[in-house]
């Protein structure tokens, strides 16, 4: 029994110095090497200050801001901590009352729109968190957010279109505009 122990112990404490240190160690320097950014958790700075991060949905709810898509974390909307769906599916009468709640909201904010409201408005992200709006959502709230500025519609188009992404790597996914950074170049304009 004795021959056994040692190596299981001797292979455990092995495994776990490449494992849990020296592989970590490595894959974090490369990815601060190669990708500083990314690697710092996508950080947006205004100023001196970090205000929010390119990968975490933060809660807009004034007129003068594009809202963004609901969270489905708790206890508070956009928690990384609490990453996750609400895991209702599409037949779920709590999925339906709360989409029904939230278009009913969202047409009460926007009464000029006569369209249908754009379905990232009112559902949230698998994840809970994602800082993106489609295009669409971010001209259906163009006016609301131009009444609200005192500023030429075409003025808040025009910054629409500035902070509108395209597909990744220019093929995968659709064009999506940052809510955050969206908002923040309101503020500046």
């Amino acid at each position: 029994m004795k021959t056994l122990i040692r190596p299981a112990v001797s292979l455990f404490l092995v495994l776990s110095v490449v494992t849990g240190l020296l592989y970590p160690a490595a894959v974090t320097g490369v990815a601060r090497l190669l990708f500083p950014h990314q690697a710092a958790g996508s950080l947006i700075q205004h100023g001196n200050e970090v205000v929010g991060s390119e990968l975490i949905g933060q809660a807009f709810s004034g007129k003068g801001y594009f809202w963004s898509r609901p969270s489905a974390t708790a206890p508070m909307p956009n928690n990384a901590a609490s990453s996750g769906g609400s895991n209702f599916g599409p037949t779920n009468p709590a999925l339906a009352d709360a989409v029904k709640a939230r278009v009913e909201a969202v047409r009460a904010a926007h009464p000029d729109q006569t369209g249908p409201v754009p379905a990232d408005l009112v559902t949230a992200s698998a994840s809970g968190l994602d800082p993106h709006i489609s295009p669409a959502a971010a001209y259906y709230q163009v006016d609301r957010v131009a009444t609200a500025r005192g500023m030429p519609p075409a003025k808040v188009r025009q910054l629409v279109e500035q902070y509108r992404e395209g597909p990744s790597w220019g093929i995968f996914g659709d064009s999506t505009v940052n809510v955050l950074k969206l908002n923040l170049a309101l503020d500046e304009a």
